[in-house]
């Protein structure tokens, strides 16, 4: 069926963005290792007291690495929008196909996809209260007063308390954790990755219980 074709095609182009997603993580990641070897990050002076580059570093190395950063940043907030367009156009799509029926000759596995229940709205049981210039969750896509629905296999119905978020961030680290929000009235899915960067912690945020009034 067409409707079954736009929905590869859908996927195979959030996958291929996916792919690239993964390689500005990783020229991130390396380029931060500069950063961490020359024990500075994006914001400390290059020059001493006396405006001379400073020698305890590799003055041309280090602004060439946050140079590159900021690009790559850029690039990957760009890439994440196209990404969660990409997963929109797959739950539109979706819903167009038809449901499976028993006398189908062979199953499909298209019918229902994980990106399509990724999509799916939850009870919020969250709230994003801060969120730091040039962190992971900043590059995410994540903005102050989100309301949490999910965040990666945590929800309304299995959250005990912040230690369960924080046990999950750890072993997560540098890999994609998929976090459900809602932003006044729209679901948007996300995907953060949990990681080092040159403020505190490996999200950049701050997110505190929704207590059950606010919902």
């Amino acid at each position: 069926m067409v409707v079954d074709m736009e929905l590869e095609e859908a996927k195979t182009r959030v996958l291929n963005l996916m792919k690239e997603k993964d390689k500005i993580e990783g020229e991130l990641t390396e380029l931060k290792g500069i950063l961490d070897k020359n024990h500075v990050g994006m914001l400390e002076a290059l020059v001493d007291s006396e405006g001379y580059p400073r020698a305890d570093i590799d003055v041309y190395q280090v602004r060439h690495a946050r140079a590159k950063i900021i690009c790559l940043q850029n690039d990957y907030k760009a890439l994440m929008k196209r990404i969660e367009a990409g997963l929109t156009e797959i739950h539109s799509v979706g819903k167009a196909c038809p449901p499976e029926t028993s006398s189908s000759s062979s199953p499909r596995s298209v019918s229902t996809t994980p990106v399509q229940d990724t999509l799916s709205p939850g009870e919020p049981f969250l709230r994003v209260n801060l969120v730091s210039e040039g962190s992971p969750a900043e590059q995410a896509g994540l903005r102050i007063n989100d309301l949490v629905t999910e965040f990666g296999s945590i929800n309304f119905q299995n959250f005990g308390s912040l230690k369960d978020i924080g046990d999950l961030v750890a072993h997560s680290l540098n890999k994609s954790v998929i976090v459900k929000v809602k932003r006044r009235s729209d679901y948007v899915v996300l995907t953060l990755v949990p990681k080092p960067w040159t403020g505190k912690g490996l999200l950049g945020c701050n997110i505190i219980p929704l207590e059950n009034v606010e919902r």
